[in-house]
């Protein structure tokens, strides 16, 4: 059984890049609780079972990951900035747009993924994703200047719990599972992503 975990995990990491000893920063009452304690928990319930009943369980932790055939109304930020600057809107910033996130094109995680359950006598967590590292105003910026978009930036208070930084530490997936790196930079899959967004019909204002 896979889990498909995620580096929400570690909450509002102390420890940076993230790896799979951290055991997080997360508050269990916030705004984001639900999604954050509900991912460990899940890991939690997977290891019981596998120590009890021998259950083949394999988790992984992704990080941000992306690619054509997102969801536009998915409400993650590059599918957002994405489909605002296509559209000639605000691109919303939450923040000041310091805080960082680590994205991951999908082809690189599926390659991962299949990798993964195929290691015998391998459990995890571990991490999979791509340690290039952006700040979210480097992110708008791309996207703005890859789709030729008039779009304008515009800040909003930053959510509570918004974690500061995200990247993964992936020494241990490059150990188990020789010969897996990320292949695809940020701007080659930017690049495949707004032209999949671009083939939806859309009222494009450019």
């Amino acid at each position: 059984m896979l889990q498909s975990s995620t580096s929400e995990v570690y909450g509002d990491p102390l420890i940076h890049p993230q790896k799979e000893t951290d055991w997080g920063n997360v508050n269990p009452v916030g705004v984001r609780s639900c999604y954050d304690e509900g991912k460990r928990g899940a890991e939690c319930l997977c290891l019981d079972y596998h120590r009890q009943y021998k259950v083949d369980v394999k988790i992984i932790r992704i990080f941000n990951t992306y690619g054509p055939r997102m969801r536009e109304d998915d409400g993650r930020v590059i599918s957002n900035f994405i489909l605002q600057a296509l559209k000639g809107e605000n691109i919303t910033i939450y923040g000041d747009g310091s805080q960082t996130r680590s994205f991951q094109y999908i082809d690189d995680l599926i390659n991962a993924m299949t990798g993964v359950m195929r290691i015998p006598n391998f459990t995890g967590p571990v991490n999979i994703g791509n340690p290039a590292e952006f700040t979210i105003l480097e992110l708008a910026e791309k996207v703005i200047w890859m789709t030729k978009s008039k779009s304008k930036m515009i800040f909003l208070p930053l959510p509570g719990d918004d974690p500061k930084k995200r990247r993964p530490d992936i020494s241990l997936i490059k150990k188990v599972l020789k010969g897996w790196s990320p292949t695809i930079s940020l701007e080659d899959g930017l690049k495949m992503t707004i032209d999949y967004f671009k083939t939806i019909n859309y009222n494009i204002a450019m």
